[in-house]
């Protein structure tokens, strides 16, 4: 029992107190700040942030003073229960995703020193404990980190700082094929995703295309899932019980709809993106919906008037933001 109190108040979860206005600084630390580990586990509204950071066996090394930055700090951008609920992920589905994605998915949420809340503005970065830099992006009166909004900022603890965020944020380490790859070959969820997507890119022979290289373009692309596709399979009168299915559908047909879902715009997180036409590298121009809520709906000028939803938004690669869709998007053909 007391090893699980331990444990307990070392988990790197994080609360915003005034924000939440639900918990009292304890007696004992009238006269300094507690710590970022003990202010977490003091609210329910970063149950899952809490139980995350155990399966992912972070809890420890953030619950105590930062030994790679001489002022002893961290900062942490600290997604809410409702963060994770967009993903669909709570404190008892968080066994969906592979320890080794959930790990390095937490230490992009933190980095080394103070970084104080006036610091953050328009067009500056931040280096994440995975050396992946996030970038600071203004939206209608609103400070976004990648795409996810800022709610609150400055909540000092006596080993850092908490910034409070509305969405949980994501960054592969690798280019937009091996992203894809990864998803499909299960090393993010348990269960594999984007494998009908993987199979289309390597039919169309888009690989190359797609991956990062010296001097290589930034895409913003429109991933859709595996339903995605075998809906398009049905709506096409085919039956896609496997990704190989896709073959079944001429190679300049799957190509024209895969350069459909890509665009050479340096890659956009969501409130990078503005209501109205973008053009791909191929088909017609797709129609971007309302930014509303973190996310924007996407329309393909032969999808009938119906748009893709976001399902996993604003995923850095290393040549580009990848959105996660529900709709396969389809050009005049």
């Amino acid at each position: 029992m007391k090893n699980s109190h331990i444990l307990k108040n070392t988990i790197i979860s994080f609360l915003l107190i005034g924000f939440l206005n639900s918990c009292e600084t304890p007696s004992n630390y009238e006269d300094e700040d507690p710590s970022i580990a003990f202010i977490a586990v003091s609210n329910p509204n970063f149950s899952t942030l809490e139980a995350a950071a155990v399966a992912g066996g972070v809890a420890g090394p953030l619950s105590n003073p930062n030994p790679n930055d001489p002022s002893g700090d961290y900062t942490v951008f600290a997604p809410t229960n409702d963060a994770f609920a967009r993903l669909g992920l709570n404190s008892e589905t968080l066994g969906v995703l592979q320890k080794p994605f959930l790990t390095n998915t937490l230490l992009y949420h933190v980095s080394n020193g103070n970084l104080a809340g006036s610091a953050i503005m328009e067009g500056g970065t931040s280096t994440s404990a995975i050396g992946v830099d996030r970038r600071f992006i203004s939206r209608d009166g609103a400070t976004y980190i990648n795409g996810s909004q800022i709610l609150a900022t400055d909540v000092m603890a006596s080993n850092g700082t908490v910034h409070v965020i509305d969405k949980v944020m994501i960054a592969t380490g690798v280019d937009i094929v091996q992203s894809a790859i990864a998803l499909q070959s299960a090393e993010v969820f348990i269960n594999p995703e984007l494998s009908y997507l993987v199979e289309a890119v390597l039919y169309a022979d888009l690989a190359g295309a797609l991956s990062a290289s010296e001097g290589s373009p930034s895409f913003t692309v429109f991933a859709p899932t595996d339903q995605a596709f075998i809906d398009l399979g049905a709506a096409l009168g085919l039956t896609f019980t496997q990704p190989s299915d896709i073959r079944q559908l001429p190679v300049e047909v799957v190509t024209a709809v895969l350069l459909n879902h890509v665009v050479a715009n340096d890659g956009k997180f969501t409130p990078e993106l503005n209501q109205g036409a973008i053009t791909p590298l191929g088909g017609d121009d797709l129609t971007l919906g309302a930014f509303t809520n973190g996310t924007l709906t996407v329309t393909g000028a032969g999808n009938g008037g119906e748009p893709a939803n976001m399902v996993i938004p604003d995923v850095q690669t290393n040549n580009g933001i990848v959105h996660v869709i529900d709709r396969v998007l389809l050009p005049n053909l």
